[in-house]
């Protein structure tokens, strides 16, 4: 088999790719896989670092607005198909999928009209504009929360959940990963994060926490992101409270699945990715939802697990040290709800995620 994946811009367009590569490699050792992005993109690390073939075209998302970009951005996709058709031709795919992201747009396209399958997977509950304008030409349009399948052709849609949740899943469980952070690993523990680069309105809140959190019985593991952990502002700071027994603050949490697999309770961002792994893990989450992303699609995501009781949901506006400290004491010091809120987690996870979408890739090849 031989199979050409494209998905870029953000981890969470990649991550779930890379995991259902892994999983495919199990299930069909003799997979040919070539990764297609951009040369800017995150992919563009992290697919050659994971051992898989890359290739790359240039292409650029278009302006929400109305902007000059726009028209070298309609040149940019039509000569971007055109080199995808060359890549397409020369590699020979028996299926194309795309996970996202505008560098995902022309390879799909491209795949569609050289009449080669193809699989869209939609990893949010509100779809981008890249993978709504696929759905037209996809074979099958794979999906992570039911919620987006109102956004798509009925006929074409199948609930796959994400890929990352299995991969999540099938870990081994490492029960001392947090001595590595100088934490206990027998006492109940909140990690929380606000993405790779960090947050300012969550660093700001967790900030106000702090003296109240070091009195808690409970212990803390922040990872603020490089641009916080290293400003002048927050950096005295950081180092006083580092200095608590049940309090620990980095800039990067870099094994995080591991570390959630010894978590309790977790503190983010509600991106689909994020929302994939705890889930899968069964792991109760207080969820801030970033106000800055298309279409206000992580309210969405985070509102979806609110609603099946397996989640809190925090305003980005509301956040404060207070809420924080609140929500945190009302799971972590109430063992009733939390375990409640445990299963409802795991209830929502989708732990076959990989082994759903290896299926619907079979069917597609069979021509079902």
């Amino acid at each position: 088999m031989k199979i050409i994946v494209s998905g870029g811009g953000t981890g969470g367009h990649i991550y779930p790719a890379l995991s259902f590569i892994n999983y495919l490699k199990t299930v069909e050792p003799d997979v040919s896989v070539l990764y297609i992005g951009t040369k800017k993109g995150l992919e563009s690390k992290i697919v050659p670092e994971n051992g898989i073939d890359f290739q790359t075209i240039d292409i650029q998302g278009f302006k929400r607005s109305l902007s000059p970009e726009n028209v070298k951005t309609v040149y940019k996709f039509l000569k971007s198909v055109s080199d995808a058709k060359k890549v397409i031709k020369a590699f020979q795919p028996d299926v194309v999928i795309g996970t996202g992201g505008y560098v995902a747009g022309p390879v799909i396209y491209a795949a569609a009209k050289l009449k080669i399958p193809t699989i869209v997977h939609e990893q949010n509950s509100i779809p981008g504009v890249t993978n709504k304008f696929l759905s037209r030409y996809a074979t099958r349009v794979a999906l992570a929360f039911q919620e987006a399948g109102a956004f798509f052709p009925s006929k074409k849609t199948v609930f796959t959940g994400n890929p990352r949740a299995q991969e999540v899943a099938d870990l081994t469980d490492d029960s001392h990963v947090l001595d590595q952070y100088g934490l206990k690993s027998n006492k109940k523990t909140i990690v929380i994060f606000g993405g790779s680069r960090g947050a300012l309105k969550i660093n700001t809140a967790v900030v106000e926490a702090l003296p109240e959190l070091a009195t808690k019985a409970y212990q803390i593991l922040y990872a603020s992101g490089e641009i916080y952990y290293n400003d002048p502002e927050f950096s005295d700071i950081f180092t006083t409270y580092n200095q608590k027994e049940n309090i620990k603050i980095v800039p990067y949490i870099h094994n995080m699945v591991e570390v959630l697999n010894d978590a309790d309770l977790i503190l983010s961002r509600a991106g689909a990715t994020t929302l994939a792994e705890i889930t899968a893990l069964g792991l109760p989450s207080i969820l801030v939802p970033s106000p800055y992303v298309t279409a206000d699609h992580q309210t969405k995501n985070a509102e979806a697990l609110e609603n099946a009781g397996a989640a809190i949901m925090i305003k980005n506006a509301e956040l404060t040290g207070t809420s924080i400290v609140g929500a945190i004491d009302s799971l972590l010091l109430d063992d009733v709800t939390y375990r409640q809120m445990a299963e409802n987690a795991l209830r929502e996870g989708v732990p076959d995620a990989s082994n759903r979408l290896y299926q619907v890739l079979k069917d597609v090849l069979n021509g079902r």
